[in-house]
């Protein structure tokens, strides 16, 4: 008889999940579903708003990544107010994005894949944490716990707080970069990039006792999306849309973000709260796409900074086409942080960037705005509709997280079928599915967000289980 497995909850995630396998009568796995179980509704509850409070809102979508919202909510503002940003204010904000990316990248890593890594995915649940690695691999956790600091302390000192910070504003900053606050920040990047090139090295060493798991982590063909630069680098916060396929062949190029919804679909199930964007020209659910880490080193001709060119040179070199495997969501992660550590060197070491010319004002002069960056997970899309007064009259937002909605359900099925035996269920079996979610780093409590009517099925059952009412919306 076929049975049904349910992992719940999803552990080492942000936000709350649960995954149903379902077994056919041979007892191989059949079917698999990612529930993410949340609802947020930020989309609503910012209707009728001056759009100016849009990034202080939006940045309280989440606590991790803040920072991402807080950018993508103040560009849509921009566009709102039709204003170019002082170029040393533009700079200001991506550092403030890079050092978001990296310290999250850290947490992802170091604190919630890396304890797998350093103590096995059949090892004791109660070995697999921060004072495991603590343990077994000391050196390796506290250069992860000094990476996220440095992200979080970079933010605190540029915006003034750590979390949800109101230094960034429709037009710009609302303050500049003092000689001071550069010196002290570019005094902590050689010991990082130490820290991060020792991860890398120890990374690369271990990837061969990991075969079975990359061959298996959602390691198929797609789609890849993501900003690019003019000059084909990674566009962390501006640039164009470009897709690409597993064979690196482009497949559209040069998409201004502002009219997504000319290439973008989205689509719903009623077994989650998560959409699933997808490319339209495909269809759905063919037009099934990856974004974030893996997606971005996909997708460019080059990194830009000398230490992370080589390495991108070195993973690229893992397949003759696109990199696949979203086991190396973790590896394209690591290339990031040193990437955007040197990038943030880079800017601080422009003169331009202590200008005291950092905000443009405007009255509202245009009644619509879609502002997109890269967030640690992937590409963040705000939209926002005002009336004549500013007040908002209708937002939709597109989350990274939702981008990989489609893949992450197919790379549990495929995980599942791999190592999941109905004869008998392990931690360790289950504890791999699981990992699967963990590689795309997903954070829910941003990706929870309605456009249109979300598909809601209500159901009324006796002490015994027995139906004895449903009531269904959309279904």
């Amino acid at each position: 008889m076929g049975k049904t497995i349910t992992i719940d909850p999803v552990t080492r995630i942000e936000g709350h999940a649960k995954i149903t396998l379902e077994t056919d009568n041979q007892g191989e796995v059949s079917a698999a579903y990612f529930h993410v179980t949340q609802f947020r509704g930020f989309e609503k509850f910012c209707e009728g708003r001056p759009f100016y409070e849009m990034p202080y809102i939006m940045e309280r979508t989440c606590g991790i990544c803040p920072v991402s919202h807080l950018l993508a909510a103040a560009k849509a503002c921009d566009a709102l107010l039709a204003v170019r940003v002082p170029p040393a204010a533009a700079k200001l904000r991506r550092i403030l994005n890079l050092a978001q990316i990296i310290q999250s990248h850290a947490l992802s890593f170091f604190l919630s894949v890396f304890t797998r890594f350093a103590v096995g995915h059949g090892s004791d649940p109660k070995d697999r944490n921060i004072f495991g690695v603590m343990k077994s691999k000391p050196e390796l956790g506290r250069g992860g716990v000094q990476l996220r600091k440095f992200g979080q302390r970079v933010i605190e000192t540029l915006a003034g707080k750590r979390i949800h910070p109101g230094w960034v504003v429709p037009g710009g900053v609302n303050a500049p970069l003092t000689q001071e606050k550069r010196d002290l920040i570019l005094s902590w990047v050689p010991e990082v990039l130490k820290v991060t090139l020792k991860s890398l090295h120890w990374f690369k060493q271990n990837l061969e006792n990991y075969r079975e798991e990359i061959r298996t982590f959602a390691n198929f063909p797609s789609l890849f999306m993501g900003l690019v630069t003019p000059d084909e680098c990674i566009g962390y916060y501006d640039g164009r849309i470009r897709f690409t396929d597993s064979l690196g062949n482009i497949v559209a190029d040069n998409l201004d973000p502002a009219n997504y919804p000319e290439f973008l679909g989205e689509a719903v199930e009623p077994y989650t709260f998560t959409k699933f964007p997808y490319y339209k020209p495909m269809g759905y659910p063919e037009g099934m796409y990856r974004v974030g880490p893996l997606a971005r080193v996909n997708l460019v001709d080059h990194c830009g900074t000398p230490l992370a060119q080589q390495e991108w040179v070195e993973f690229r070199s893992l397949e003759r086409n696109a990199v696949l495997s979203s086991f190396h969501y973790h590896y394209a992660r690591l290339i990031e942080i040193l990437f955007c550590i040197e990038h943030i060197e880079e800017f601080l070491n422009d003169p331009d960037i202590l200008s005291t010319h950092v905000r443009s004002t405007a009255s509202l002069n245009n009644l619509e705005g879609v502002g997109a960056s890269e967030a640690p997970r992937g590409t963040l899309i705000h939209h926002y509709r005002v009336d004549e007064q500013g007040l908002v009259v209708w937002a939709n937002l597109i989350i990274a997280t939702g981008h990989n909605n489609l893949a992450m359900n197919r790379g549990i099925l495929q995980a599942a079928r791999q190592f999941v035996r109905s004869e008998k269920h392990s931690e360790g079996m289950l504890n791999r599915v699981e990992a699967v979610i963990r590689a795309f780093d997903p954070c829910l409590s941003c990706s929870t967000h309605a456009y249109g009517e979300m598909p809601l099925q209500i159901q009324l059952r006796a002490a015994d289980g027995a139906l004895l009412d449903e009531i269904a919306r959309n279904p």
